[in-house]
This record gives C-alpha cells, sequence and structure tokens, in this order.
C-alpha cells in the first residue's frame, strides 16, 4: 500500500476508533447505571483483548499500522482514564480510585494475555 494511503488510513480508521469508544462508552454506561467510569473500563478491555489478538495472529506491518495503532490506538484512552481515577481520588472516593487504577491494570494485563492466547490458536 502506498505511503499516502497508508496515512489517509490511519486518519479514517482513527476516527473511526474514536467514534467507537464513544459509542461502546455511552451505551455500557447507559445499561450499567452507576457512578463509576464503568464505560471506559469496558472500553479499555475490550481494546487490550484485541491488542492482545492482533499480538497473538503476528499481524505486521501496514496492517498493525490500521488495525493497532489507527483503530485500537484511537478506540482505547488512557487520558480519559487518568482524569476519572484522578475525579475519584479528588472526591476522596478511594476505594473506588483503587479499583479502577489497579483493577484497569490487573484485567488489562489478563485480557491482552486471554486474547494473544486467542489470536495463537486462530
Amino acid at each position: 500500500m502506498s505511503g499516502v494511503l497508508v496515512w489517509v488510513g490511519v486518519g479514517v480508521l482513527g476516527g473511526c476508533g474514536a467514534l467507537a469508544r464513544v459509542a461502546v462508552g455511552a451505551a455500557v454506561a447507559r445499561h450499567i447505571r452507576t457512578d463509576f467510569p464503568i464505560g471506559t473500563l469496558a472500553v479499555n478491555l475490550s481494546g487490550s483483548a484485541l491488542l492482545g489478538l492482533l499480538a497473538g495472529i503476528e499481524l505486521t506491518g501496514d496492517g498493525r499500522l490500521l488495525a493497532g495503532t489507527a483503530v485500537l490506538g484511537s478506540y482505547t484512552t488512557f487520558s480519559t482514564w487518568m482524569l476519572e481515577s484522578q475525579r475519584l481520588a479528588a472526591y476522596g472516593r478511594w476505594r473506588a480510585f483503587a479499583l479502577n487504577v489497579l483493577g484497569s491494570l490487573l484485567l488489562g494485563v489478563t485480557a491482552i494475555v486471554l486474547g494473544r492466547a486467542i489470536g495463537r490458536v486462530l
């Protein structure tokens, strides 16, 4: 694929990933009503599992750039996770803060491991 087309693809697919993040996060938050940032957690865990899957199938080259960096890089959200964690701490919700930070890390790594294992089988 030519360089220009790859970068156009990064832009388009990155936009699609960002839109999917908003849609999935909002849908989860709408169906699971809580003041815990469950929508962001769902997005980041599903994105981690999918990134693990890409690693497991050993996607390389332009495919990895487009699927891993463009789509999943814009789908997952470190900055929102950190902002929501900071807000929980600012409101003194220390258990929710710890659950969000530590739970996201533990579950995220687990999702990557599972995704990678599935990818290796495929």
